[in-house]
């Protein structure tokens, strides 16, 4: 690992943060891939913050995520809990007996076209056990291409996944994968619904214990370790697991950083009453608790609201996406999510994750808004500030948090990154001696343009920017979301289409501390405390009682009073 790396843990718990995260690490996966554009800048990401040098028992080197994810039994579909990559350790041991030797083979899930096509086109399992994989990055510099002839990949269909390992690209480290065998996937029964059960299951010494192992196994071997990124499903009972999880990393490795994102999937009916009440419960539940014990929460959905009343999912002017599927929801959340956690993953300064917190949430402001521009709309014969000031003074990006339409509130503080666009374009290309439109177009240099836009938009807000050259991957498997009138790099053609694929993309991104939470953690503990939880005694079986769910309300009455606007309101 390049000295200096500031090692992050990622965290994956629960289904939806699962479709997310495989979209995620899919973008890492390609961002590793040697740019074939020589504008682009290789080395403006660290790879090593989030990826581990390792070695199989046969001496391959192998590069695989720092990570450790929980999901429920029969989730996996065909990926093996330890991950394929290194041999399995059981058959081994069972090898060693020269005992009788019975073996029982539960039935395999048939392996997803797209995950047979990325066998034969990343690497073969041969006859001597040995996996052989594509060559790994050396440090920070990208991968060199292993042939010449790689296989085109098919690109999977939204009917071919069930699960998100069926669109899963990488290869994981067998301590990577945990499985919570008392609860089931797939089924009407056994479902791990509530935040109460999943409490639980850390509080059993079983799953306790293995994550604390699989913890302590990652973590010895970083040498700058910067903290802890939470990828957890806010709606379900994995709100409950993220909760008990936040508070052992803050017991046992205080003084580091711990975001957490809390993901829902899109839209919801009224039809679905039962559903829907759990839904609110969870994400109270978990939103109240998350913030207890991480330096920074971030709810991430499509959709537009996190109360009882359903909200049409949000728009993107040149994204077709079906908010349904949590294939397609999963893709555009990550790409927001790779966006505005570039700061920490920076190889020259990065803003750590315990800086970027303290920068977002004072005066007790620890739950922030999301929200991206997917993506950005430049169009290629403009510049950076004529984009700008076409976007007048609305807010430049989609939300993403279910907390509304942000019109009328106001931002305390935010981080900012934009990446992707060519540094041609990043300032003004106007003609000496023309009379420059507004005062962006003064600027020298792009990071001086988007600094400007920022004190312009809100003067009063304190802001962090960051530019960047680096796109965002959208290869295959990510799914095909784009309109026509997007050229291969993902900018706004102003011709006719050219019929080729985009395959990056540029993306404003940003995190926010917004009076927007005001009303929408407001609004949340209103429809809490309009419920009947007599009709709802299943919820409190699941080891909640009536005075957890009074304290909820009170802290989230305080986590609502801190976002009140006051004198910080924008003319």
């Amino acid at each position: 690992m390049a000295r200096g790396a500031q090692e992050v843990l990622t965290l994956q718990l629960g289904h939806f943060a699962g479709f997310v995260g495989a979209h995620w690490w899919n973008q890492q996966d390609a961002a590793l891939c040697r740019p074939t554009d020589a504008k682009e800048s290789p080395g403006e990401l660290c790879p090593d913050v989030l990826y581990r040098t390792g070695r199989t028992l046969h001496g391959q080197e192998t590069y695989t995520p720092r990570l450790i994810l929980m999901d429920l039994k029969g989730s996996l579909s065909s990926l093996k809990q330890d991950g394929g990559l290194y041999r399995d350790k059981q058959l081994d041991a069972a090898i060693a007996w020269q005992g009788k030797l019975t073996t029982h083979k539960e039935e395999l899930y048939p392996k997803n076209p797209y995950l047979q096509d990325l066998l034969s086109a990343e690497g073969v399992l041969n006859s001597d056990g040995i996996w052989r994989v594509k060559s790994i990055p050396n440090g920070t510099a990208p991968p060199p291409f292993t042939t010449a002839t790689t296989p085109k990949p098919v690109i999977p269909t939204e009917g071919s996944i069930r699960v998100w390992s069926d669109f899963l690209r990488i290869h994981l480290h067998p301590r990577s994968i945990c499985m919570i065998q008392k609860y089931n996937h797939d089924g009407e029964a056994g479902r791990l619904e509530a935040f109460g059960q999943g409490e639980s299951i850390l509080k059993e010494p079983k799953y306790l214990e293995e994550l604390e192992d699989r913890l302590h196994f990652y973590v010895e071997e970083c040498d700058y370790l910067q903290g802890f990124q939470i990828l957890c499903d806010l709606h379900n009972g994995f709100s409950g697991v993220g909760a008990k999880a936040a508070e052992l990393l803050q017991d046992e490795y205080s003084g580091r950083g711990i975001i957490t994102w809390g993901l829902l999937p899109g839209p919801y009916h009224l039809r679905e009453p039962q559903k829907n009440i759990y839904r609110l419960l969870n994400t109270a539940f978990g939103l109240v608790h998350l913030s207890a014990h991480s330096s920074l929460v971030c709810p991430l959905s499509l959709g537009g609201s996190l109360g009882l009343q359903p909200e049409p999912p949000v728009n993107f002017p040149h994204l077709q996406y079906d908010a349904a599927l949590p294939f397609h929801c999963g893709a555009i959340l990550a790409t927001a999510l790779d966006t505005v956690t570039v700061p920490y993953r920076l190889c020259s300064s990065p803003v750590s994750m315990v800086h970027l917190a303290d920068m977002l949430n004072f005066s007790g402001k620890k739950v922030v808004t999301a929200g991206a521009t997917i993506p950005f709309p430049l169009v290629p014969s403009q510049s950076l500030p004529d984009t700008l000031m076409q976007l007048g003074t609305a807010t430049p990006w989609t939300p993403l948090s279910a907390c509304g339409d942000p019109s009328g509130t106001c931002c305390f503080a935010q981080s900012v990154v934009l990446r992707g666009l060519d540094r041609a374009c990043h300032t003004s290309q106007l003609t000496p001696g023309t009379p420059l439109p507004s005062r962006l177009h003064a600027c020298t240099t792009g990071e001086e343009v988007l600094a400007q836009y920022l004190q312009q938009q809100q003067p009063r807000v304190r802001s962090s920017s960051h530019l960047l050259l680096t796109p965002c991957k959208v290869v295959p498997p990510y799914p095909y979301l784009f309109s026509s009138s997007l050229s291969q790099q993902g900018l706004v053609l102003d011709g006719p289409p050219t019929g080729a694929a985009v395959e990056s993309i540029p993306v404003l991104g940003a995190l926010c501390s917004s009076s927007s939470l005001n009303r929408t953690l407001g609004d949340l503990a209103k429809d809490l405390a309009k419920l009947d939880l007599r009709r709802w005694a299943s919820f409190m079986d699941a080891g909640v009682e009536q005075d957890d769910l009074e304290e909820t309300l009170q802290e989230l009455h305080s986590l609502a009073q801190c976002y009140q606007s006051g004198d910080s309101l924008m003319d």
